[in-house]
C-alpha cells in the first residue's frame, strides 16, 4: 500500500513538472530503451549500449549518419517505430522550448516576470520627466545601473533596451514591491501620478511611501509632492527626500519674469551640474572652527566652488564670509 502511494506521488510530481523538462525526459527514457533494444537484438552491427544509445539518438534528432544501421528486419521494425514515436516527441520538445522562450520574453515586456535582484533603484510612476530621469542617471553611471519601473497603466516596458525591468502593477499593494524586491532595493523614487489631481496624486505618493517604509524601513525614499500642505505629511510617513516640483517650477518663473531670460540660464546651470557635480562633502577635522571664507579659498585651491553649509538638515546658501564650520556640518560644493 506504502509503494503504491509513493508511486503516486511520483506520477502527481511529474505530471507536475514542467512540460519542457517531461518531454525531455521521455526523450531520454525513449534513446535509453531503444538503444538498449538494438544492442540485444543486433549485437554484432552494435557492439556496445553506447552504439545502441548513439543510433537512437541521431535517429530521433533524423540526422542519419549511417555509422551504426539495423541489417535485420526485427531491428528495421524497431527503427521504424523509433523514427515514428521518438521524432514527434523530439519535435514537440523544440516546438515548446520555442514557445517558452516567446512566452518568457512576452511576460518580460508587459512586467509580469519578478525582479531577482539586489541594492537596485525603483523607479514608481512613468511620465517624460521619469524618462529623462532615467536617461541622465544612464548616462551619468560609470557602470550599468539595475533599475526596476513599476507602473500599472503601462502596457509594456517602454525602456526594455535599457537596462531597465518592468513591473506592472499598483505600487500601493505589498504584492507589487515584493515583485520588485523592494526588500532590498537601495533607492526607491515616488513620481507624481500625473493622470490624477494634484491632491489625490499626492495622497497616492504618500499611500506608495507607506507601503515602501512598511516592507523595508531602511530603504532612501524621494517623493515628488505637489501641494505644499502634503509635505508634511510624506515627511512623516517617512520620506527621506521630498522633492516640490510645483516650487522649482514657481521659482523659475518668477525669475523669469524678473529677469527676462532666466529660465534657459537656470536650465544651462542646471545642465552643467549634472554627473554628481553638485554633491555635500563631510567637514573635515581641521575644517571646524574655521570660517567659511577661509574654507571657501582652500577648496577653490582644488578646484572645489564652495556654495553653502547644511547644518541640522537645514541648508545654508552662500552664508556671510564669517560663519564658523561646525562639528556634523556638510558642505555643499560643486565639483568635478
Amino acid at each position: 500500500m506504502e509503494k503504491i502511494k509513493e508511486q503516486t506521488s511520483l506520477v502527481f510530481k511529474f505530471v507536475h513538472w514542467p512540460l519542457i523538462a517531461r518531454i525531455l525526459i521521455i526523450i531520454f527514457i525513449i534513446n535509453i530503451t531503444f538503444g538498449m533494444l538494438i544492442h540485444f537484438i543486433e549485437p554484432d552491427e552494435f557492439p556496445t549500449f553506447f552504439d545502441g544509445v548513439w543510433w537512437a539518438i541521431v535517429t530521433t534528432a533524423t540526422l542519419g549518419y549511417g555509422d551504426f544501421v539495423p541489417v535485420t528486419v526485427t531491428g528495421r521494425l524497431l527503427g521504424i517505430v523509433l523514427i515514428l514515436f521518438g521524432t514527434g516527441f523530439v519535435t514537440t520538445y523544440f516546438v515548446s522550448l520555442a514557445a517558452s522562450a516567446i512566452a518568457t520574453q512576452s511576460n518580460y515586456l508587459e512586467g509580469k516576470v519578478d525582479y531577482k535582484g539586489s541594492e537596485h533603484i525603483i523607479v514608481i510612476g512613468w511620465n517624460e520627466r521619469v524618462r529623462e530621469t532615467l536617461r541622465q542617471i544612464n548616462s551619468m553611471s560609470n557602470k550599468p545601473l539595475s533599475i526596476v519601473l513599476i507602473d500599472q497603466t503601462l502596457e509594456k516596458n517602454p525602456l526594455h533596451d535599457q537596462n531597465v525591468h518592468f513591473i506592472k502593477g499598483n505600487p500601493c499593494y505589498d504584492q507589487t514591491l515584493l515583485a520588485a524586491n523592494v526588500k532590498v532595493a537601495a533607492f526607491v523614487v515616488i513620481s507624481a501620478d500625473q493622470s490624477k489631481t494634484e491632491v489625490q496624486a499626492d495622497m497616492n505618493s504618500v499611500l506608495t511611501l507607506l507601503a515602501v517604509k512598511g516592507l523595508n524601513p531602511d530603504v532612501y525614499t524621494i517623493v515628488e509632492i505637489l501641494t505644499s500642505l502634503q509635505v508634511k505629511n510624506a515627511k512623516r510617513a517617512g520620506a527621506d527626500e521630498v522633492i516640490q516640483t510645483n516650487m522649482f517650477t514657481s521659482y523659475v518663473m518668477t525669475n523669469s519674469m524678473m529677469s527676462n531670460g532666466m529660465s534657459s540660464t537656470l536650465l544651462s546651470m542646471l545642465d552643467q551640474l549634472k554627473g554628481s557635480k553638485l554633491k555635500y562633502l563631510e567637514a573635515e577635522k581641521g575644517y571646524i572652527g574655521e570660517t567659511f571664507e577661509k574654507i571657501s579659498n582652500q577648496l577653490l585651491q582644488n578646484k572645489i566652488l564652495l556654495i553653502g553649509v547644511k547644518r541640522r538638515g537645514d541648508t545654508m546658501v552662500n552664508p556671510p564670509l564669517y560663519t564658523l564650520i561646525q562639528e556634523d556640518d556638510c558642505l555643499l560644493v560643486i565639483k568635478d
